[in-house]
């Protein structure tokens, strides 16, 4: 946890296109902060778990500001692990940029700046982490917000129907489903969301389908 709130110890910072959520393929600038409290069966950004690079608030700001991009995503590992996440995610907007936390739900994310979009990750029984989920997230979400679930196998899909129904998510927020690269087939899924006729929305991992497998851009 970072005691300072001037800096943040950052893994990377690069341009891509969304691959993920409602801002999909959209040219977004990533800031992924490094360091997580879970270990997911599925993550994909494992390399972000340790190192990174101690990085001032103003030199983030100034790498940002290279990009011909208004949309930024603030993602991990775990941004909100790091005490000056906040800090940074305010100063964003304050530039007037259109910024997203991608976060795993496991920490508060009441304090985050309302005007930044969260995407909080409800963690499924296949990832080995449920128990970590954080309910008391929900009541925090609204509109401009997402829930997303990375499903592993039909196990995981009906405890996310279940979730869906108990939470009454959809009337929350939007809710997308996404299948884990390599174990659960995308076909099936969209099979089961239609079967079920679920008010959510699909997603498979754009960047994945552009560049392979790895989490990269």
């Amino acid at each position: 946890m970072i005691l300072s709130a001037s800096r943040l110890r950052i893994t990377e910072i690069f341009f891509s296109l969304q691959g993920e959520a409602s801002r999909v393929g959209l040219p977004t600038v990533f800031v992924r902060l490094t360091g997580c409290p879970l270990r997911c069966t599925y993550c994909d950004t494992d390399y972000a778990f340790q190192g990174g690079e101690w990085l001032e608030m103003d030199d983030i700001l100034d790498r940002v500001a290279r990009y011909p991009s208004r949309h930024v995503t603030v993602t991990g590992g775990e941004p909100l692990a790091q005490r000056a996440c906040h800090a940074l995610l305010s100063a964003l907007c304050d530039r007037g940029l259109e910024v997203s936390l991608e976060t795993g739900g496991a920490l508060d994310i009441g304090e985050v700046d309302a005007r930044v979009a969260r995407i909080v990750d409800l963690k499924a029984p296949g990832s080995g982490e449920a128990e970590r989920n954080l309910w008391s997230n929900l009541d925090c979400l609204g509109p401009r917000d997402e829930v997303k679930m990375v499903l592993r196998d039909e196990a995981d899909y009906v405890w996310a129907r279940s979730v869906l129904a108990e939470h009454r998510l959809a009337q929350r927020c939007a809710v997308l489903l996404s299948p884990v690269w390599g174990n659960l087939d995308a076909a099936r899924l969209a099979e089961w969301i239609l079967r079920d006729g679920l008010p959510v929305r699909m997603q498979v991992q754009l960047h994945k389908l552009l560049w392979g497998g790895g989490a990269g851009r």
